[in-house]
């Protein structure tokens, strides 16, 4: 009888610890956290760095995104060995992934943001005595043939009255040869240019132009954000006009609430008529990175990219929810929207500014 109940209290014994082992590794497949690597646009860095973000995607999902911040047309020629994703801001960045790689395994826009242009309030007053900025009062809109015409004719600051800025009117981009928001900036340019939509019959007549325009900008920063931070620190003499993302300002006064509040007066937005859609579109290059599409576009993230770093996330045409911004001339509607020349058409924009440096 003894040796019957030992058997019995040894078998129950080797139950229970099969079943913990199976409870363990049952657990701890389903809150182990993949890890992907990839490259990102310097815009979307305080969203991945974001504790709240971090958070959810782990707790939620299970994943981890590590990321290096490079140019949207840069990550697509980088070193892209042991890359899980890529996510750049524009669909002509896809479209040259699959141009220079090949399809690749899962693409989705997860995030929109226009183009604007950032300046302070000495140029937007001397450019709307010239009739080129407009306002109804809380939006300004800056009239794209009218900037194009002054930048084109060599007009100075000082032709417009501002005789404290040196040289000509010009606008700050970042490399459209590497980064996005110069690269769509070109687009922008070059269909204001063309009188409608370039391609690839009349492009070639607005080229050198345009080249001649990109010719006078100097160095050129090879990061949205970079421009952006330094249009901030180095006040109105060194950058009076730049192009960057609507999202880039947004961001800014939400996680720098006391700073913006003192220089709220000064900065101002300006929405191009016609502007462009940037559309960041997360580009899964491996198998292992399509569950990141799913968990980005979680409601709770999306709200979180609206909210806190100024991405539109809504549907398209909707107006968005800007009670959470304070202080920003932001547009509910975006309406004056131009589609940028297609893939053919901007690979020979670049190639041309590229020629052009």
């Amino acid at each position: 009888m003894k040796h019957s109940k030992s058997i019995l209290a040894g078998l129950i014994l080797v139950a229970a610890v099969i079943a913990l082992t199976i409870g363990y590794t049952a657990f701890s497949t389903s809150t182990r956290v993949t890890t992907l690597s990839g490259y990102a646009g310097g815009e979307k860095i305080g969203f991945l760095e974001d504790p709240e973000t971090t958070e959810l995607l782990q707790k939620k999902y299970h994943l981890k995104l590590d990321y290096s911040k490079a140019g949207s047309l840069d990550m697509v020629t980088a070193d892209q060995t042991g890359r899980d994703f890529l996510w750049p801001s524009s669909q002509t960045a896809l479209e040259y992934y699959k141009q220079a790689v090949g399809k690749p395994v899962k693409s989705e826009i997860i995030f929109n943001t226009p183009i604007v242009l950032y300046t302070r309030k000495a140029v937007c007053d001397a450019l709307m005595k010239k009739g080129i900025v407009s306002t109804d009062g809380t939006v300004y809109r800056i009239d794209m043939k009218q900037l194009a015409a002054l930048i084109s004719s060599g007009t100075s600051w000082a032709d417009i009255g501002l005789t404290q800025l040196y040289g000509n009117i010009t606008v700050g981009t970042t490399d459209p040869t590497k980064s996005n928001s110069g690269n769509m900036f070109a687009g922008i340019l070059a269909n204001t240019l063309a009188g409608g939509i370039a391609n690839e019959q009349n492009i070639d007549d607005v080229l050198p132009e345009l080249q001649d325009i990109f010719s006078r900008l100097g160095y050129m920063e090879s990061s949205s954000s970079d421009i952006f931070d330094q249009f901030l620190r180095t006040g109105m003499g060194a950058k009076p006009l730049i192009a960057g993302y609507e999202s880039q300002l947004l961001e800014f006064a939400a996680e720098n609430p006391d700073i913006w509040s003192q220089i709220s007066g000064d900065v101002i937005m300006l929405y191009p008529t016609p502007t462009a859609w940037s559309s960041h579109v997360f580009i899964a290059t491996d198998e292992a990175a399509v569950p990141a599409i799913e968990a980005l576009q979680d409601r709770d993230l999306q709200k979180l990219a609206w909210e806190k770093h100024g991405f539109r996330t809504g549907v398209s045409g909707a107006a968005a929810d800007t009670g959470a911004f304070t202080g920003i001339n932001l547009a509910a509607n975006v309406d004056s929207v131009v589609p940028l020349p297609d893939y053919p058409t901007m690979a020979k924009i670049i190639a041309a500014l590229r020629n052009n440096s």
